[in-house]
């Protein structure tokens, strides 16, 4: 009865994909513990997505099966300045709920080996901006304009115990992503969809009973080029997913009181489509930074049945902005604000809450939220000779039942 729920949950997966983009592309967190940890989760090992997280969690995993869904919330502006449309024009994105599903499953085939599987949403962006006035949106064209992106990554794993307290882990990432963009006046307005494959390994130690440490690290996700948007993205329509690493800490401060801190690259710069300078005509890149993010999580223990969290985050914008005098002595960041209004992933900061009640079966019912602070970025447009503004504030809540094997 289980594995049906497994099997059917994995399919409305692969239908829903994701509109995930709190930090840049990537998601805050994955899985509701990490994220009402506000990500902290890579020397972390009691949920089943060590495929998101860290693979080699999983040796300590135990048998489980995590199902959950999100329902998440970003609301985007973006604000065209004179002389562009007179005094300017801001409007308001009008695609605001998304219901991201994902899916863990761990068995322990033996003490110190682990197989499971991971789903998950793991980043996209949708926009969908109306007209600023009639028959013209910002880019000048009829119509609607946007993007709707969405990331489904399948992630088998296997981890091993080196010695007791010491694991390794390795996750196959099967990539799927599907775009449809409207409104930029390109050869095609349709849906066009593209399969990728990468890897991400793990190690997690458990250095005494009250310290653990963790690493991972995941290559680029290599995807097919989407034929139909060659004309928009770089390398012929190639938008692979970054290239990206992290590391954590977990200290066991008091035996109710669980604190974590992680530290995660994200190499936006190393994936052309995303990471080039913007151009003048299509294709472009869509400039976008590097990406630094630093998560602390709390965990306290109220009860055998009731565990609390909490979490912040934070990261710099990988999109920055150019005044008029830095895009005249040519700076790479010129145009980019224009362009990145169709994917405007400017938040920085994160506030997150969360909680675990145990049932009496030992199964869990976990739930978690997240506010992303709103946050702008403004930057010359050399198209209209203004100044024009993205901006961006989210807000996420998930539920999650596990069952214990």
């Amino acid at each position: 009865m289980k594995f049906t729920r497994v099997f059917a949950f994995m399919a409305l997966a692969g239908l829903a994909g994701s509109a995930f983009a709190t930090n840049g592309m990537f998601s805050h967190g994955y899985g509701m513990k990490s994220k009402g940890m506000a990500g902290a989760s890579t020397a972390m090992s009691d949920d089943a997505f060590g495929g998101a997280n860290n693979p080699a969690a999983m040796a300590f995993a135990g048998n489980r099966i995590d199902l959950g869904v999100d329902l998440f919330s970003p609301r985007r502006e973006a604000t065209m300045g004179a002389p562009a449309f007179g005094t300017g024009a801001t409007v308001d994105s009008e695609s605001n709920y998304f219901l991201v599903p994902e899916f863990g499953y761990n068995m322990m085939v033996s003490d110190s080996m682990a197989l499971g599987v991971t789903v998950y949403g793991q980043g996209g962006m949708n926009t969908d901006y109306p007209e600023v006035m009639p028959g013209v949106n910002f880019f000048g064209n009829p119509g609607n304009l946007g993007v709707d992106l969405m990331q489904l990554i399948i992630a088998p794993t296997l981890a091993y115990k080196v010695a007791p307290n010491h694991s390794i882990g390795v996750a196959p990432l099967i990539g799927y992503q599907r775009i449809a963009v409207e409104g930029l006046g390109g050869p095609t307005d349709s849906t066009d969809d593209a399969w990728g494959f990468g890897v991400r390994v793990g190690y997690m130690g458990k250095l005494t009973p009250d310290w653990s440490i963790g690493a991972a690290y995941a290559t680029k996700v290599d995807f097919q080029e989407f034929d139909k948007y060659n004309w928009l993205f770089l390398d012929d329509g190639d938008l692979d997913l970054a290239e990206n690493w992290n590391l954590g800490v977990a200290w066991q401060a008091t035996p109710k009181l669980k604190l974590a801190l992680d530290y995660q690259q994200i190499n936006y710069a190393g994936v052309d489509s995303i990471g080039a300078a913007p151009s003048p005509a299509p294709p472009s890149g869509f400039g976008w930074e590097d990406a630094s993010v630093w998560k602390l999580g709390m965990e306290y223990k109220l009860n055998q049945a009731m565990t609390l969290r909490a979490g912040y985050s934070h990261t710099d914008s990988p999109i920055k902005g150019a005044d008029a005098a830095q895009c005249a002595a040519m700076s790479e960041n010129c145009g980019e604000v224009t362009l990145n209004i169709l994917a405007p992933g400017v938040v920085e900061d994160h506030l997150t809450l969360g909680m675990t009640y145990t049932l009496e079966s030992g199964d869990e019912l976990t739930v978690a939220y997240m506010h992303g602070f709103e946050n702008s970025v403004s930057g010359y447009s050399p198209m209209t000779t203004g100044t024009d503004t993205i901006s961006m504030y989210q807000n996420s809540l998930g539920i999650q039942y596990s069952w214990k094997m």
